[in-house]
Order: C-alpha cells, then sequence, then structure tokens
C-alpha cells in the first residue's frame, strides 16, 4: 500500500517527537493526535492526523483493529528513505526522474511526477495542478530531510547514497 499523505516538511527529530507521542498499546486516531499535538510543534488535529499517517508510512507507527500503537523501532536508525521511497505515493516516480536528470527545479519534477497523478486526482480538486505542485515540492523536500536529495538552491539533485 502506498500513502497519499505528504505533510509539510519537519526535521527528523520531529518524527521521533511524534512516534513517541503514539502509545505503545493502541490509541484511539483522536488521542494519538491529541498526544502529537501535545508533544510536538504539530499546529493542531487535522495536521497531527497527517503526520500520523505519515508515520505508518514510515513504518514507524501502525494501525490496528484497536487503534494506532508505536511500533519499537529507533527513529534515528530506521531506514525512514527506503520506507519513504516505497510507501509513499510519487516518491518513487520522482526519485527516478531525479536520478535520471541528475538536477531538477519545483516545476521540471512536477512535470516529471504529471503523467502519475490518476484521473481521480485530477477530477478531485478544482486546481489540481496546484495542489500537486505544492506536493511535489513537499516529496522533494522529505527526501532531502531523509537524505535521498540535497537542495542547491532552486534544484534540487539526487544525494550520495552510502
Amino acid at each position: 500500500m502506498r500513502y497519499k499523505i505528504v505533510p509539510p516538511v519537519r526535521d527528523r527529530a520531529f518524527l521521533a517527537d511524534a512516534q513517541r507521542a503514539v502509545p505503545l498499546v493502541p490509541g484511539t486516531v483522536e488521542d494519538c493526535c491529541l498526544r502529537i499535538v501535545d508533544e510536538t510543534t504539530a499546529p493542531s488535529r487535522d495536521a497531527a492526523r497527517e503526520y500520523l499517517t505519515f508515520l505508518e508510512a514510515l513504518e514507524l507507527v501502525a494501525e490496528t483493529s484497536r487503534g494506532f500503537e508505536r511500533r519499537r523501532v529507533d527513529a534515528a536508525e530506521a531506514d525512514l528513505a527506503d520506507a519513504f521511497e516505497r510507501r509513499v505515493f510519487g516518491a518513487s516516480e520522482l526519485l527516478d526522474a531525479l536520478r535520471e536528470a541528475d538536477s531538477l527545479t519545483v516545476e521540471e519534477a512536477f512535470d516529471a511526477l504529471r503523467e502519475h497523478v490518476p484521473r481521480w486526482e485530477r477530477d478531485r480538486h478544482t486546481d489540481w495542478e496546484a495542489e500537486w505542485r505544492e506536493r511535489t515540492e513537499r516529496l522533494l523536500d522529505w527526501s532531502v530531510t531523509l537524505g535521498l536529495a540535497v537542495n542547491d538552491g532552486d534544484r534540487y539533485r539526487p544525494a550520495e547514497r552510502e
């Protein structure tokens, strides 16, 4: 399963704090979101919900039949880049385009991702291109945070991976 939610970029420390806010014993979505708001700089419950879903995509939390629970992985040591590329919609396509081109602006990256935007997503928004340009920029910025890309001013390029 690939997750579509791409919240505003934060650093890895924020992800670790948000993960720690989620209980080890499953909690409701509401409870987990309130805990994320209380224990991080997430500005609202809606923002916390986006980060909760993103944490699930990064394999830091899991949804069970009883709610969300923190996975017993260290966010500082987990391969978040791999989970991001595998499980966040648009990430692998964008990173493939970035590696092929060697560097891209946000607009060039959006052009590369455009063909992968599903029809239902295009029909869902009155200005789907603006929505997906923002999503593309967030994907690029998360790629930088997770060590998959480097931002050189207005251009992004692939990071050297070990």
